[in-house]
């Protein structure tokens, strides 16, 4: 990256850690079951609920307790299931015409991030419904109250229960692009272990690996607070210490518990101090070819971690040390070496590859184009690169020649 656009971006991410005192940043209100939800609707006023989640979920019947709760309560809700991964545009068209055609007054994102952040998105369009998503994009676009937004996160992985963006695919470009706002924080999470039972061993291993990253990605960059470095580490902590029961072990409820509670960890970190070129790179991913951002997000962590060097081994080294992989006395190289290993090591365990297939040596300008627009100047990464350095991440993201 030439100097210029090096001062300026460094430039605009100092003034934004300057700013972060002065935001009005706010975390969830926190409840512990869906069964705690009719008292809070009704605390609210709302009359008619809108649950926003997918096909899969439904087939699992994850909201059957939610439901009967609403039930038991006489609170009137609609369901929207037809969100899919990398949420579009549609989806959020034909959730906001089922909203105001059953007459809604909350919504309720049940799922993974993708659920989520279709409500939130959803939730947007209703507060201002004479703008598009497209004019949202960006950061500070919405300034207005949402209807009561309460999110139910079905993995441990997203963190956005905790955060104030929505990421949206274009249905018709396939761009992925973010909202980022104060008034898209859910007012209330629901971090109820029960929900996430069903949940496959690989999404919870690529979940889980996708909270990982937003603890990691938060802690090493530049716009860190003493709040923002504590949420990291004790989200980066559990998840070393419950990850692999909860993988091996789906029923395990108190790993469940832990992992949902390091997801929201991650999330308070990464909302304040932001992520980094993982994240970019991932976005891109999702929005061409619908990688799922979990499974990119592990892919292709070990690999920026090695780029960004010496910049972060004294970082990766507190890391390593809160993960139990070495003691406070270990040299800075060395632990951070043993923290990226232990990452790779983790990704084989859940059979975690290092490729992305999908990839398109064609489409390479086009996605680093996209993954530099997003991350620069805003994500505060140790070390800053432009479309062209970004590039030769990808070319090492493509599987060898002849590899099926």
């Amino acid at each position: 990256m030439n100097t210029l656009r090096k001062i300026y971006c460094r430039a605009f991410q100092k003034a934004f850690h300057i700013a972060i005192p002065f935001l009005p940043y706010r975390k969830p209100k926190i409840a512990g079951s869906v069964k705690e939800l009719p008292e809070i609707i009704m605390r609210h006023k709302c009359t008619h609920v809108l649950i926003i989640t997918d096909g899969g979920i439904m087939k699992l019947g994850l909201t059957r307790r939610l439901e009967k709760a609403l039930k038991e309560a006489g609170i009137p809700y609609t369901i929207y299931d037809k969100t899919v991964a990398n949420p579009t545009t549609v989806n959020v068209r034909e959730a906001l015409e089922l909203y105001h055609k059953e007459g809604c007054d909350a919504i309720i994102g049940f799922g993974g991030g993708s659920s989520m952040d279709c409500a939130k998105a959803t939730a947007a369009r209703i507060a201002k419904p004479h703008q598009s998503l497209a004019q949202m994009k960006g950061i500070l676009k919405i300034h207005k109250k949402l209807p009561l937004l309460i999110a139910i996160p079905t993995t441990a992985g997203t963190g956005s229960e905790t955060t104030l963006a929505a990421v949206i695919t274009d249905a018709q470009t396939r761009h992925k692009y973010a909202i980022n706002d104060f008034p898209l924080i859910p007012r209330y999470a629901v971090l109820d272990p029960k929900v996430t039972l069903s949940l496959p061993p690989f999404i919870t291993a690529t979940t889980g690996m996708d909270a990982l990253t937003h603890a990691v990605e938060a802690y090493i960059g530049n716009s860190t607070t003493p709040g923002t470095r504590k949420n990291a580490l004790d989200a980066v902590r559990l998840i070393f210490e419950n990850l692999d029961t909860a993988y091996t072990d789906g029923n395990n409820i108190e790993a469940r518990r832990n992992m949902l509670r390091a997801s929201y960890f991650a999330g308070c970190a990464f909302t304040k101090s932001y992520v980094g070129y993982v994240h970019a790179i991932a976005h891109s991913l999702g929005g061409k070819y619908n990688v799922p951002h979990g499974l990119a997000n592990a892919v292709i962590l070990p690999m920026v971690l090695e780029t960004y060097g010496d910049s972060i081994t004294h970082k990766l080294r507190n890391l390593a040390v809160t993960a139990g992989l070495c003691d406070k006395h270990e040299d800075d190289k060395t632990a951070a070496q043993m923290f990226i290993d232990a990452v790779k090591d983790m990704k084989k365990r859940f059979g975690i590859g290092d490729h992305i297939p999908e990839i398109q040596e064609t489409d390479i300008p086009e996605l680093a184009h996209y993954a530099d627009k997003e991350a620069n100047p805003l994500y505060p990464v140790p070390v800053l690169m432009d479309a062209s350095e970004l590039e030769t991440l990808y070319y090492r993201l493509m599987p060898p020649a002849g590899s099926c």
